[in-house]
Order: C-alpha cells, then sequence, then structure tokens
C-alpha cells in the first residue's frame, strides 16, 4: 500500500535530520498539492511497539505542510518525555497524523518501515 503524501512529508522531515540532508521540496509540494498551504492544526505521534514514543501538536504554522515538518521533528527529537529517536527505532516505528480541520479530525497512521 502506497504511504500517502502527508506520512510521506512526516518521514521525510525526520530523515533529513537523521540524514543531514535535504528532502523537502516545498515548492514543488505547494505547486502540486494546494491544500499544504492551508493552516491546518497538525499532531504528529511516533508509536514503538504500539506504545506512544513520541509526540507533538503544531497550531501555529502558517501552512499544513509546515505544521507537519515541524511536529514531526519535535515528536522525533524534542520531546521531552523521551530521548530523540535513534535511527534503528525510526525504522521500526509507527507514525500518526491528526490533522483538526472545521469538519472534525482527521488521522491517518502508517506502519513500520522494518518490522524486527
Amino acid at each position: 500500500m502506497a504511504r500517502s503524501v502527508l506520512l510521506q512529508i512526516a518521514r521525510d522531515a525526520i530523515e533529513e535530520v537523521l540524514q543531514v540532508q535535504q528532502k523537502i521540496d516545498r515548492n514543488a509540494l505547494f505547486q502540486e498539492y494546494i491544500l499544504l498551504q492551508e493552516p491546518v492544526v497538525t499532531t504528529v505521534k511516533i508509536y514503538l511497539n504500539d506504545e506512544l514514543r513520541g509526540m507533538y501538536k503544531d497550531a501555529n504554522s502558517n501552512s499544513l505542510l509546515e505544521a507537519i515538518i515541524n511536529a514531526a521533528r519535535k515528536a522525533a527529537f524534542e520531546d521531552t518525555n523521551f530521548t530523540p529517536l535513534l535511527v534503528s527505532q525510526y525504522l521500526q516505528c509507527e507514525i500518526e497524523i491528526i490533522l483538526e480541520t472545521d469538519e472534525g479530525e482527521i488521522r491517518e497512521k502508517d506502519s513500520p518501515l522494518t518490522t524486527s
């Protein structure tokens, strides 16, 4: 099953930090997916072995794209309840995105990249 654009952006945001390499082409994403320009309150949760491993809610970004990038990085590396995510943990984690829209919450969760 293909990963959604939103979940791929979250994964790419974390990978940019882990690999110290830029992967996200913001301009191309904004052109292809106009809705990414809209402000949306976004929460990213990271799970490891079905247990919460990090979480961050972004209510301040000017665009959905920036909210996903910011929330994913903060959930992975800056949640004070956990140590920063390691590469081995990243490969086995699940990522959930929660969008707070006028119509209600939209949730989406993906599977780990590898299984142990």
